[in-house]
């Protein structure tokens, strides 16, 4: 789907570019369950970590990593999940977030994981407009491997 910007029609792979992330969807399978599942007009990601092209972005939040480090690892787990969305639909066919569900990995006593989340909803808003507008969790506990965020979200396709 296109959106108009300034009489110019701009793509969620465009604007992804823009963003510097280069869209490829990713593989479905990834034994033993899949990396995204469509019912109806509604695709469940599964949970997506902080990895992209080589980078990989692990620890406890509020002890290895700050806010701004955090928040970059929420983005990169966000643009998985879109990459996760196009396993199984058209990424140009999103028509919204109804959800996003973010976990960190946090130190003891850290509570701010609403901030690092942020990461993830500012991306989605840049991304895809308001079409990434949505319902959202942010909830702190231990992630496997050291990662440090995931997230899984429901969206909207035609």
């Amino acid at each position: 789907m296109r959106t108009a910007r300034r009489g110019i029609f701009v793509t969620i792979i465009e604007k992804l570019a823009g963003l510097g992330y280069a869209y490829e969807p990713a593989a479905l399978e990834f034994p033993p369950f899949q990396q995204a599942r469509r019912v109806g007009d509604l695709v469940f990601t599964s949970g997506q970590i902080s990895t992209h092209d080589g980078l990989e972005i692990k620890g406890k939040v509020g002890k290895d990593l700050d806010i701004e480090q955090a928040a970059k690892a929420a983005e990169l787990a966000a643009y998985n999940c879109l990459r996760a969305v196009g396993a199984v639909a058209d990424i140009e066919s999103i028509q919204g977030v109804v959800k996003v569900l973010g976990m960190v990995n946090v130190a003891e006593g850290f509570d701010s994981t609403p901030l690092v989340i942020d990461g993830a909803s500012d991306f989605l808003l840049k991304a895809l407009g308001d079409r990434g507008r949505h319902a959202r969790s942010a909830v702190g506990m231990v992630l496997p491997y050291n990662w440090a965020v995931e997230i899984e979200m429901v969206v909207h396709v035609s």
